[in-house]
């Protein structure tokens, strides 16, 4: 190519390059006055809410408090914890858990003696599901009780157990063999704990998988850190997610960092419909900007594999903030929650921290509810299909 010819072309990709910006920031600034029709296609699965069963006083667990019900039997409070755990109180030594001897099979429910005088209201259970821990909160139980009170029941699912005397409540803590959601009653002194795969509660499960966190910043560039970016979106597509009939795993709701093998584990182990990680991107030419999607290419399920949960979500986020598609790339091992996934799984890359004028729009709340709008548009799609 002669010299004059490249240096016409290097001015007339930069200013492309520049046109092509222009018209994403004044469609950020306009996007209510766009009409824009989707065209979509996917699949997926259902969740339902937690609910009182009037018979047995049961409650399911969900995202927040399950409440309580008063039906002969007493509901008790169930909590999902999603992040890391908060380390167990030490006020007082933990203590090994003592289990009754003998069949532990003839029943289903994990059986928890109360201290005389303990109401449901009493009781919360935590799950702590990212640590595959389950934590039973029984207010007013001061002393020793359990060190002379053993556990009773189904225990196959426990690993481990201990206790701790905070103040003046009991905190009894249970290692567990994988992610479980429960089923408890509160009847004749006891309470009454079944552990249940999520798979079986729910119908319709996805895991949200906001990369880094803690000391973990990732991509850091133009007064921004990907740790915080990812957050700030998840916090925005929870309020979305919050509204449907789906069960949501998030790996964090808070600055701190997960383990990778336990990020992949959750949606490995729950068998989830999707897991969908959210991440920033860089690029050593600062020109650079758009939306990426990543997926799995190892995995694949008939009618629904990670490519086409990558292309919905990309072609949805583009929709929502009108920007770029860069398109899809094939996950690598350094994308090891994409790769290590046996789940539909894929990674949305939500633009370019290194560019300046993208980052500018990363730092908007309006331009961030447009991405949690479109990572939410793409999965109603897949489910409604």
């Amino acid at each position: 190519m002669k010299p004059d010819l490249m240096k016409k072309t290097a001015i007339l990709a930069s200013i492309f390059s520049a046109l092509s910006l222009a018209i994403i920031f004044f469609a950020a600034e306009n996007a209510e006055n766009f009409n824009l029709n989707r065209h979509g296609m996917g699949m997926v699965l259902a969740a339902a809410e937690e609910e009182l069963t009037p018979d047995t006083g049961t409650v399911e667990q969900g995202d927040e408090d399950a409440g309580l019900a008063d039906s002969g039997t007493d509901a008790v409070t169930d909590t999902a914890m999603p992040g890391v755990a908060a380390p167990m109180p030490k006020d007082g030594e933990e203590k090994p858990l003592s289990f009754e001897l003998g069949n532990t099979t003839s029943t289903n429910f994990l059986s928890i003696p109360l201290p005389e005088g303990i109401a449901a209201t009493d009781i919360t259970i935590e799950n702590h599901y990212m640590d595959e821990e389950m934590r039973v909160v029984i207010g007013s139980a001061a002393g020793d009780f359990y060190a002379a009170a053993p556990i009773g029941g189904n225990r196959r699912n426990i690993v481990s157990g201990s206790y701790i005397n905070m103040g003046e409540d009991a905190i009894l803590r249970f290692i567990l063999d994988g992610s479980f959601e429960c089923r408890s009653i509160m009847e004749e002194g006891r309470i009454y704990i079944e552990f249940v795969p999520p798979r079986e509660m729910y119908d319709k499960i996805v895991v949200i998988d906001p990369a880094y966190g803690g000391s973990e910043y990732g991509i850091s560039a133009n007064e921004l850190d990907e740790k915080d970016l990812t957050l700030d979106i998840a916090i925005k597509l929870k309020e979305l997610l919050d509204e449907t009939d789906i069960k949501v795993y998030y790996t964090r709701l808070a600055d701190n960092n997960q383990d990778e093998e336990k990020r992949v584990r959750i949606a490995n182990n729950a068998r989830v419909d999707m897991l969908i990680r959210i991440e920033g991107d860089a690029d050593a030419d600062s020109r650079t900007f758009g939306t990426t999607a990543i997926y799995n290419e190892t995995f694949f399920i008939p009618h629904f594999n990670s490519v086409e949960l990558a292309d919905v979500l990309e072609r949805e986020v583009v929709l929502s903030i009108i920007g770029k598609a860069v398109g899809l790339k094939a996950a690598t091992a350094d994308d090891y929650v994409i790769a290590n996934a046996t789940v539909p799984a894929a990674a949305i890359r939500v633009g370019y921290l290194t560019n300046t004028q993208e980052a500018t729009l990363l730092k908007r709340e309006d331009y961030l509810e447009k991405i949690a709008r479109g990572i939410y548009n793409a999965i109603m799609e897949i489910y409604d299909e």
